[in-house]
């Protein structure tokens, strides 16, 4: 294996000689046998691992486990623990999706601080194939059956041309110790059941199976490469940038057959691959949007129009009670006794006894409401912008003040009837945007 390993580094990575390199090893056979062959072969390593603390105690013999095996091979050493479940909690995603964020920002974290030139991963061509089944059954697209890349940006992966038999061997012929994850024999993940129960029965039909997977998958790979060409033509005709934002006919659209096909090629890159929503919102009313964790895609009339998703869309910001002046992100001035002498939208006075602290700074949402004083009742947000002809843009840059969840002051525009007092009341608290 060992030969085959150096032929495939100087063909593919011989620049990685003269490098400092960063090896992400989780302790279990893979990134042993990587180490292994890594040192063999004369690179540069050091070693990161990164505890979960999934597995009660044996996630800290896993990384002690780690210490004394770059003690022993005299190598640099990184470890790093993560209160995942905590974060998977927060980030209201699974277990291994917030494993995954966590590891690779780290890696990418210490690559940059410790100047390391490349990050190798440990993964195997059985690995490919599983993650190909996966992506199949989620129906993720062409984008996720082109198997695993050996090189993104610095990640490189040398071991995909092999087999997990392949790296076992090597490690029974060399004595290569690990740690073994008791959780790798259990069924209760979709990839631990390929393992074990769908693809060795493939295997056993097909002594050849890796050799035609991979040949397969080169293919999947060059049509792809071929596809993203296509497209890079097709939206040049169909995606107009503008500043800030990218304007796209839906008429146009329309035009396109396949049209499910066109979707998803042209939006999967922005977050948008639910080809369904896609659709709907060709056909929706003007205003209606579409959200991925980087874009925002609304239709405008007879456009769509794409754009990134400002930092502070989705945050929100607190006021405790107490505080006089905000600068972030808008400037506030709050007071009890401020003395008002001319009406001013830029200034609001409501009821503090009826105010629930701290309140909060943010920006608008499709279902928000309010009771815009002077209009007589209840009102959704939405139809408020309408009515008050608010651009794009102007609902955008349009922030909300919140006492609870209710809206209390369209800041800089209307305030709501049920928090509002007059300006010679008592118990009163004065909010004036000077932004």
């Amino acid at each position: 294996m060992f030969q085959k390993f150096q032929a495939h580094l100087l063909k593919n990575f011989s620049d990685l000689k003269n490098q400092k390199i960063l090896l992400a090893s989780s302790g279990g056979i893979d990134s042993c046998v990587l180490l292994s062959l890594c040192l063999k072969y004369g690179l540069n390593i050091s070693i990161a691992h990164c505890n979960f603390q999934l597995r009660g105690k044996h996630s800290e013999e896993d990384a002690l486990w780690i210490k004394k095996l770059a003690e022993d091979k005299k190598l640099e050493c990184h470890i790093k623990k993560f209160d995942t479940l905590i974060y998977a909690n927060d980030e209201k995603t699974s277990i291994q999706m917030a494993a995954r964020k966590l590891r690779y920002d780290w890696f990418n974290e210490i690559s940059t601080k410790y100047k390391y030139d490349s990050i190798l991963i440990a993964h195997h061509a059985d690995d490919v194939i599983e993650t190909f089944m996966i992506n199949l059954m989620r129906g993720s697209g062409l984008k996720g059956l082109v198997g695993i890349p050996q090189i993104r940006g610095k990640i490189i992966r040398p071991l995909l041309p092999f087999t997990r038999m392949e790296i076992l061997n090597y490690a029974n012929e060399y004595n290569i110790k690990w740690r073994e994850d008791g959780s790798n024999a259990k069924t209760d993940y979709l990839r631990n059941k390929l393992r074990h129960k769908v693809i060795p029965n493939w295997k056993a039909t097909d002594s050849n199976f890796h050799n035609r997977f991979s040949n397969t998958l080169e293919y999947l790979g060059q049509a792809k490469i071929a596809l993203d060409n296509v497209f890079k033509d097709f939206k040049t005709k169909y995606f107009i940038e503008m500043e800030h934002q990218i304007k796209i006919s839906v008429d146009k659209l329309k035009l396109l057959n396949p049209i499910n096909f066109f979707l998803h090629a042209l939006f999967a890159n922005y977050g948008f691959d639910n080809v369904k929503d896609l659709n709907q919102l060709l056909d929706a009313q003007s205003g209606k949007q579409l959200f991925s964790k980087t874009h925002r895609l609304v239709k405008n009339r007879s456009h769509l129009l794409l754009t990134e998703q400002s930092e502070d869309f989705h945050k929100t910001y607190t006021i405790e009670k107490n505080i006089k002046k905000i600068q972030i992100p808008i400037k506030l001035k709050l007071g009890l006794d401020y003395k008002i002498k001319i009406a001013d939208k830029n200034i609001a006075c409501f009821n503090i006894k009826l105010l629930k602290f701290p309140l909060t700074l943010r920006k608008w949402r499709e279902s928000d409401y309010f009771y815009p004083k002077g209009l007589n009742g209840k009102k959704k947000l939405s139809k408020y912008f309408k009515d008050e002809k608010f651009s794009l843009l102007d609902k955008e840059k349009q922030w909300l003040l919140c006492s609870g969840e209710d809206i209390i002051w369209v800041v800089g525009k209307r305030v709501d009837e049920r928090y509002s007092i007059e300006y010679h009341k008592e118990d009163r608290l004065v909010i004036k945007n000077y932004d």
